[in-house]
């Protein structure tokens, strides 16, 4: 991956409002192809890091390179953006809004709209209004707007707000396969399982600051195995030598206190639960976000 072209480059980045720093010395780069995740709690400056590469804002201080240059009226119909928040014509049909958003970028995208729709099972709701679609089929239309002039770099807002599983899956699917024909990808999200499963890096931004940055494998490599995954049926009550418990039901990520031996502890769940599955991990990167933000 490093030795991979690189598409953007930030240079200590910052950026404040009414004398508040709301982006404070940022530097980061995303390459060619690569499925990139901007994480942060709310606040985090994100939005602001987005604007900025959107050019929308300026930065009070720092750089942003786009192959090699800086920003130019040019550099913006190589983006494609979806926004957080969300924004079609109603009135307009499905097909209709695709092209006309085509025709703002000069494309021609009649060809481009169907193919699109069809990889995202939207082709037989062409002709419907956008208000006659659910949250989730305009969600999809959204998409399929932000990247309906083929651009190089991508930045996707919450991709997955309002989707069902199935549809997820097709988002993801896609984004994946944009990221091996050599598209850009900047996601930004709070859904960290979805971060984990298709980012190949990461950077993660807190009250405005960098706090991670690299590749997610190395990252959890710092936290060390110290995280139990089980899978079990049963009452799990709280264990000495874990020092924090994710139960989700029948599914739990046990964090344990530093020496504590695991065998014990499997001895112990044994006793207590009917144990389906354990596993000695990393923690997963939710986790590693929550201890992060809090400060743990």
């Amino acid at each position: 991956m490093d030795k991979m072209e690189k598409t953007i480059e930030i240079f200590r980045l910052s950026k404040s409002f009414n004398g508040q720093n709301v982006v404070r010395d940022i530097s980061f780069d995303i390459k060619k192809g690569e499925v990139f995740g901007l994480i942060g709690p709310n606040g985090a400056g994100k939005t602001t890091i987005i604007r900025m590469l959107l050019d929308i804002l300026r930065p009070d201080s720092g750089e942003i390179m786009i192959r090699n240059a800086s920003f130019c009226e040019e550099t913006k119909n190589l983006i494609g953006y979806l926004p957080e928040e969300r924004g079609l014509y109603k009135k307009l049909t499905v097909f209709e809004t695709l092209l006309y958003l085509g025709a703002l970028k000069e494309k021609d995208s009649k060809e481009r709209a169907g193919m699109l729709l069809e990889k995202m099972g939207m082709i037989t709701h062409k002709d419907k209004k956008i208000s006659d679609l659910s949250k989730g089929m305009q969600q999809k239309i959204q998409i399929i707007a932000s990247i309906i002039h083929d651009p190089d770099f991508i930045i996707l807002d919450e991709p997955f707000s309002g989707l069902d599983p199935v549809n997820m899956k097709l988002v993801k699917d896609m984004i994946i396969e944009l990221g091996k024909a050599g598209k850009t990808i900047l996601i930004s999200t709070h859904m960290m399982e979805q971060v984990e499963q298709m980012c190949s890096r990461i950077f993660m931004i807190n009250r405005g600051k960098g706090v991670l940055y690299g590749s997610i494998d190395e990252i959890k490599s710092r936290y060390g195995k110290n995280t139990i995954l089980l899978d079990f049926e049963g009452d799990l009550k709280n264990i000495s030598g874990i020092i924090k418990m994710n139960n989700s039901g029948n599914y739990a990520e046990l964090i344990l206190e530093s020496g504590t031996d695991s065998q014990v502890i499997l001895k112990i769940l044994a006793e207590m639960v009917r144990v389906n599955k354990f596993e000695m991990s990393t923690p997963s990167l939710n986790e590693i976000f929550i201890q992060v933000v809090e400060g743990t």
